[in-house]
C-alpha cells in the first residue's frame, strides 16, 4: 500500500506539472481546467490518497462499484458519473453524484428528469457527443445534438453544464477541434437552461492535446493509478 500511495502522489505531482506547463504554454488561466481521478478498479484507500494530494473530482465507470465504494471515499472530494448508463440504473446514482457526463438520449435524459423530480433536485448533466461516429462508443451523434440540447432545456430538474466526449485514438487533435468549435458555437447561443462552462476531454494519454482545445476537465486514470490490472 505504502508503495502504491508513493506511486499515486508521484504520478499526480507529473501530472499536474504537465496540466500547468499546458495551461501556461497555450495560455489558459489556471482556474479553467480542473483534473478528475477515474477511479474504475481502484481501492477506495489509493482514492483517497489522490484526494490528500488534492484532486476534489472522482469520476465513476459502473453503478454497481459506485455503490459499493463510495462510502469509504474522502468526503472532500466529489464524485461524477461518466460511464454509460442505463435508465433502470439513474436511482442509484441520484442525489449522491453531483453530476452525470454521459446523457446521449432524451430517454435517459426523461428518467433523470423523472428521478431527480422525485428527490427534489436539479441535476447537473453534460450531454455526451460521439464526435468521431465510432459506432462502439457512446455519445449523440454531433448533428443530432442541436435538437437534443432544445428537448433537454425544457426540463425542471435538469441542468446542462457543457458536454463530454471519447475522440477516435486516430487523429484526435481533429476531434478535439471539432469539440471546441462545437463548444463554442452553442455557448453563443445563449440557450436557456444551457449553461456551457464544461467541456470534458482528454484522458492519460491525451490529455495534453485536448487542454490545447479548451478542454475544462481532463479524466486522468491509469497515468495516476497505474495501469489497471
Amino acid at each position: 500500500m505504502e508503495r502504491s500511495a508513493a506511486q499515486v502522489r508521484e504520478n499526480y505531482k507529473r501530472i499536474t506539472d504537465r496540466i500547468g506547463e499546458a495551461m501556461a504554454k497555450y495560455r489558459r488561466p489556471e482556474e479553467q481546467v480542473q483534473l478528475m481521478a477515474v477511479t474504475k478498479t481502484v481501492d477506495p484507500e489509493l482514492v483517497n490518497t489522490a484526494v490528500e494530494c488534492g484532486v476534489r473530482l472522482l469520476g465513476e465507470n459502473r453503478v454497481q462499484e459506485y455503490e459499493s465504494k463510495k462510502a469509504r471515499y474522502d468526503s472532500r472530494a466529489e464524485v461524477q458519473f461518466i460511464g454509460q448508463l442505463q435508465t433502470n440504473k439513474v436511482k442509484y446514482l441520484i442525489p449522491g453524484i453531483s453530476m452525470i457526463q454521459s446523457v446521449d438520449s432524451l430517454h435517459l435524459a426523461n428518467e433523470i428528469e423523472r428521478i431527480a423530480a422525485r428527490a427534489g433536485k436539479v441535476q447537473d448533466i453534460l450531454l455526451e457527443v460521439n464526435i468521431g461516429g465510432e459506432e462502439s462508443k457512446g455519445g449523440i451523434p454531433a448533428e443530432e445534438l442541436h435538437r437534443l440540447l432544445e428537448e433537454v432545456a425544457q426540463k425542471p430538474h435538469l441542468h446542462v453544464c457543457g458536454l463530454m466526449t471519447i475522440p477516435p485514438k486516430t487523429d484526435t487533435e481533429k476531434y478535439f477541434f471539432r469539440m471546441q468549435k462545437l463548444f463554442i458555437d452553442i455557448s453563443a447561443e445563449n440557450m436557456d437552461n444551457i449553461d456551457m462552462h464544461v467541456l470534458s476531454m482528454g484522458m492519460s494519454g491525451d490529455y495534453v492535446e485536448a487542454i490545447k482545445y479548451g478542454s475544462t476537465l481532463v479524466r486522468i486514470g491509469s497515468a495516476l493509478f497505474g495501469a489497471r490490472g
